[in-house]
């Protein structure tokens, strides 16, 4: 299995736990589609902090993923339009890339301090448990293998920030069974 799944599942399994996600995840295409040009743009700002800030590095893409499921809920015709690497620029440039965080907990989900702690604390906990599994993977730094575990560990926080967004405004996945009907 691959370095991305797994860690997807890692987090898919404790955000569970945590209440902040459904069972099965919800299946986005239109958040999906703009995440090769969110990566793209946030790949200079991310790598360049990775080094000194491993787990900023990480969890901003969950934060990113959040905003763009908030987005898709508020006005997707608008923020589709504006495109991944736009929107990525301009919430950085809103604050800092430092305070990327900030910006989007306070003024793109609304949060009040409380829930913007709890939800900084979770995005804290997975950005910590993606570094351990990328430190315990046998894959050497600056390598294209490294470059590739990185990435994809970027895409699984992504997923799952957009997922838990979702889940939190109320958007639930439950098993379809026509049977039951």
């Amino acid at each position: 299995m691959d370095f991305e799944k797994q860690t997807l599942q890692d987090l898919h399994k404790y955000l569970v736990a945590e209440g902040k996600v459904d069972k099965i995840l919800p299946e986005t295409p239109d958040i999906e589609d703009l995440y090769p040009a969110i990566l793209e743009a946030y790949l200079p700002d991310g790598a360049r902090e990775f080094a000194e800030y491993p787990t900023v590095s990480l969890g901003w893409m969950m934060f990113l993923g959040m905003a763009v499921a908030k987005y898709w809920d508020i006005d997707w015709e608008k923020y589709s339009k504006e495109g991944g690497a736009a929107i990525y620029t301009r919430l950085r440039d809103e604050m800092t890339f430092d305070n990327l965080d900030d910006n989007i907990l306070t003024n793109v989900l609304g949060l009040d301090e409380a829930q913007a702690e709890a939800t900084g604390k979770i995005v804290g906990e997975c950005a910590a448990r993606t570094l351990a599994a990328l430190r315990r993977s046998s894959v050497e730094a600056g390598t294209e293998e490294a470059i590739k575990a990185y990435t994809g560990a970027l895409h699984a926080l992504y997923t799952m920030g957009a997922a838990m967004e979702l889940n939190a405004l109320g958007y639930h996945m439950t098993p379809f069974n026509p049977s039951q009907n």
